[in-house]
């Protein structure tokens, strides 16, 4: 969503909480619990699982790795649970002509440097420059060059937009902003 008048254009960021990142650490999470789940009837010599018979398994070595996996796959699904509450990475960009501000904000994970905020002047701003690459993994992101700080990502790398979208949007952005396109 994003909202625009004359002179301010302000661009809405998604962050972690997204249909991708839920289904994965849900599927992550049913996944390790079921290793955990094996390892831990194996060792008691019980069935936790109904339809899965604790003899095949035994605890030393199979039982023990098992639980292993599980416990690791229970804090990499703790991680993802927390990214997507804290919804790190969403934020917006605001660019505001009458004032010659630009001010990207950022939501983070927490602690002191939780929220992110850059504020620069427009009169600094070089060109909006789109990256592309081809191939398996392509990726298309937009950039904006500020003189003495380098490039900063306006979108994310996961956004997957099409090459006339991003061309779309660097040439709405660069019109706006009334730098070149490099």
């Amino acid at each position: 969503m994003n909202w625009r008048s004359k002179h301010i254009w302000i661009e809405f960021i998604a962050g972690s909480r997204k249909i991708n990142n839920f289904s994965w650490a849900l599927i992550l999470f049913l996944g390790s619990l079921g290793f955990l789940l094996v390892g831990i009837s194996s060792y008691l010599g019980r069935n936790l699982i109904s339809f899965f018979p604790f003899q095949q398994i035994i605890f030393f070595p199979q039982g023990l790795v098992m639980s292993f996996y599980g416990i690791a796959g229970l804090f990499i699904s703790s991680y993802l649970w927390c990214t997507i509450s804290w919804n790190v990475g969403s934020g917006y960009d605001q660019f505001d002509r009458k004032e010659g501000v630009v001010c990207i904000f950022r939501w983070g994970f927490p602690g002191k440097n939780r929220r992110i905020l850059l504020r620069f002047l427009m009169k600094d701003i070089r060109s909006i420059r789109i990256e592309d690459k081809e191939g398996i993994s392509a990726r298309r992101v937009l950039y904006m060059e500020i003189r003495g700080q380098g490039a900063i990502p306006l979108t994310r790398t996961d956004e997957n937009l099409t090459p006339q979208e991003i061309e779309q949007k660097a040439a709405e952005l660069a019109y706006f902003l009334r730098v070149p396109i490099s």
